[in-house]
């Protein structure tokens, strides 16, 4: 080696370790690190905190008060390194907040809009890292897995039991969007997703973990999109996880496409109802796994866009499908659950293949039909309740004509009075006084949709509850009537009479909690204070709501 040339590598390699030296804001720009603070701010306080300020800027993304603030980041071009999003997560639907004091979330369906929307592009395009504090984030177990009218389906066709098995095998894979998979779509391409599989710490411990992992972590290791062995053993007992976004190469990447086909708000209204009629074309097990991205995108439909001449068209293209039309409502008429049957069924309107007339025609074969199976709960009684919030005593009767309905079947009962019988409306109410909790448990539906109509109905049923005997029972009916709001001083007096006689520390609280909530000026509150102290049961568990009713009555 010459002696020019010596000279010129100990110069490039004395550069090069000076680079390695140089701490990262002495030459390069400052990575961004974009917060979602909806409930707990200890780790977004804490990274702030221990991030060199020279190396890490922070951007908080949520706006107080403004709804929109998600696209509002996007139109203002905010590119973020590094995504920390802090909030519960149980139902995987949304990151959501349990204080009282505030009402921000951040919905799955408004990040898969963020991450497909061509007008969004720069807020997810730069990502290395992204960490999701909150329950359930990375959990793997599907969310829809393919049921029994899909195997139906196959069989329908001619598929044998074992192609059945694979191809709902395969559904359940593609469209089983787990959470993981779910938040993998949305982060396509970004190297680490740190979650959680199951339970996730609360902000108050987390963010102590996180301060520790700061004591010995590597400078310059967040927003690197290499995945921290210092973090997931500090997490790992929290079961947190480390996996990669999504990347073309993944066998369901297609799947994305179809999801961001529908969710990306930038394409016109007329070319997403036409990508809508090929998925309703495909067959109707797949159909069946998309079901909630087809309903989004119908109901986004407004009046406007529905009057712009190329929707109208691609819309008159599905109504007039008829083919696809008796797939799709035979496929639907065989769903094994009745709030899917109803979904599909609802949507089949939205599209113009039912008139409204017929969409109720075929709820009430529905409802009659399951009556005739022995196919009626809780979940029948909820959806037929939440359907007609008005009593239409003539639809009550299209179903008793069939000869399904059954009387003595309290389920039978609550919808039929759900559709407005009042005969089974008063055999509903003295299922909430009997001796099964099952019959109980159904009444408290019911009473959920269709409260006490008057003070007769609230003095019978709390004299009713008085006779009770099943203490489980018992409290559940107790828990029902304080939903009520209970006014009426008779009523509450005969509550209150209970109370001496409890069996159970639960009936005690579940009384407690129906005077709590009413206006007790109604009562003698000091003798009924000194009746509290007197026969109240030792609570294992510290104080309680009884506890709180005494100190209201003594301050009174």
């Amino acid at each position: 080696m010459t002696y020019h040339r010596l000279l010129r590598f100990r110069a490039t390699w004395a550069l090069a370790a000076l680079a390695v030296l140089l701490p990262l804001g002495a030459g390069a720009a400052p990575k961004t690190v974009c917060t979602v603070t909806i409930n707990s701010s200890d780790e977004r306080d804490v990274m702030q905190r221990r991030l060199p300020r020279g190396d890490y800027r922070f951007v908080e993304l949520v706006q107080k008060g403004k709804p929109d603030w998600l696209q509002s980041a996007c139109q203002r071009g905010v590119t973020c390194d590094a995504l920390v999003i802090s909030g519960h997560f149980d139902d995987g639907t949304e990151f959501y907040t349990d204080r009282f004091d505030d009402r921000e979330f951040l919905t799955v369906h408004e990040l898969q809009s963020a991450a497909c929307s061509a007008s969004c592009n720069s807020l997810f395009s730069q990502l290395k890292e992204v960490y999701l504090f909150g329950c359930n984030t990375l959990k793997s177990s599907p969310r829809h897995v393919a049921s029994d009218e899909v195997l139906r389906s196959v069989r329908r066709a001619g598929g044998s039991e074992a192609d059945a098995e694979r191809i709902a095998a395969m559904l359940s894979e593609r469209y089983g969007q787990s959470n993981r998979d779910r938040l993998r779509h949305i982060f396509k391409d970004v190297p680490v997703l740190y979650g959680f599989s199951s339970k996730a710490p609360l902000g108050r411990v987390a963010g102590p973990l996180l301060e520790r992992y700061f004591q010995t972590a590597p400078a310059g290791e967040v927003a690197s999109g290499r995945a921290s062995p210092t973090l997931l053993n500090l997490f790992g007992p929290s079961s947190m996880i480390a996996v990669a976004g999504l990347t073309d190469a993944d066998p369901h990447a297609s799947f994305r496409q179809d999801m961001c086909n529908l969710a990306d708000n930038a394409p016109p209204a007329a070319q997403k109802v036409a990508f809508m009629h090929q998925v309703l074309q495909r067959d109707m097990s797949e159909v069946r796994m998309f079901l909630d991205h087809v309903e989004r995108q119908a109901a986004a439909l407004g009046p406007a866009q529905r009057a712009n001449p190329a929707v109208a068209a691609a819309l008159r293209d599905i109504e007039r499908d008829t083919v696809t039309r008796e797939r799709y409502l035979a496929f639907a008429r065989d769903a094994d659950e009745a709030t899917v049957q109803a979904r599909m069924m609802a949507l089949a309107r939205t599209l113009g293949w039912l008139t409204p007339a017929q969409e109720e025609d075929e709820f009430l074969h529905m409802v009659a039909e399951r009556m005739a199976k022995g196919g009626l709960g809780a979940t029948e009684v909820d959806l037929v309740c939440s359907r007609h919030q008005e009593r239409e005593p003539t639809l009550a009767r299209r179903v008793i004509a069939t000869g399904a309905a059954r009387p003595a079947k309290v389920t039978h009962s609550a919808v039929l009075a759900c559709l407005g019988s009042e005969e089974a409306h008063e055999r509903t109410l003295k299922a909430l006084t009997s001796s099964s909790d099952d019959d109980v448990a159904i009444a408290q539906v019911y009473l959920r949709h269709r409260p006490l109509a008057d003070q007769d109905e609230v003095r019978t049923v709390a004299a009713g509850i008085g006779r009770m005997t099943a203490a489980a029972a018992q409290v559940r009916a107790l828990e029902t009537l304080a939903r009520q709001r209970v006014s009426d001083p008779q009523s509450l007096q005969e509550i209150a009479r209970l109370f001496p006689q409890a069996r159970s520390l639960e009936v005690q609280r579940a009384i407690a909690g129906i005077l709590i909530r009413s206006d007790t000026r109604q009562l003698a509150r000091a003798d009924l204070a000194r009746t509290l102290r007197q026969h109240r049961m030792r609570s294992p568990d510290g104080s309680d709501v009884i506890d709180l009713l005494i100190r209201l009555l003594q301050q009174a």
